[in-house]
């Protein structure tokens, strides 16, 4: 005879938390699919439109690590959306241009991310949408802004920023 589960004395913050952020990204995925974009190769297109950053620079702004960063990239490259240049200020460096072609699926990827992301509002009910939003920035801007040391590192997969 299986037991019953503990009571919680908390909602499980975690499972909440994980399958909200996992299902949005599959949502995202399959809207990108449609143009030809992956929710990593459009979180470092927007990232990268507004000036010409080391990949490294690029990296951390993304969330990515350096391995999965240089695999975006030559994706990115391979489709003619974004180019590594040598840094002018730095010979070692490689900096990351967003082409003619990458300027404009940037754009119609965030066209997708915003319908996307407007339908999981519009999902909540109107008093609802502006708490759940401020209290999402809170926890990302305060208590939950960065990870913790621990023994066992935590592997996280990327998360859309769009």
């Amino acid at each position: 005879m299986a037991l019953p589960a503990p009571t919680r004395a908390a909602p499980d913050l975690s499972f909440l938390l994980s399958h909200t952020s996992h299902v949005l990204n599959t949502r995202l995925t399959a809207a990108l699919a449609g143009i030809g974009m992956t929710v990593r190769g459009h979180c470092v297109l927007i990232h990268a439109l507004p000036g010409e950053l080391a990949q490294i620079e690029l990296a951390k702004l993304t969330d990515l690590d350096k391995t999965t960063m240089v695999v975006t990239l030559d994706e990115l490259e391979e489709a003619g959306l974004a180019e590594r240049r040598p840094s002018p200020a730095d010979r070692r460096a490689r900096i990351v241009v967003v082409t003619e072609a990458g300027r404009a699926m940037a754009t119609a990827g965030e066209k997708i991310v915003d319908r996307v992301h407007g339908e999981v509002l519009a999902s909540l009910p109107d008093d609802e949408r502006a708490t759940f939003e401020s209290a999402l920035r809170h926890l990302v801007e305060g208590y939950l802004a960065e990870p913790v040391d621990c023994e066992r590192p935590v592997r996280r997969p990327r998360q859309a920023h769009g």
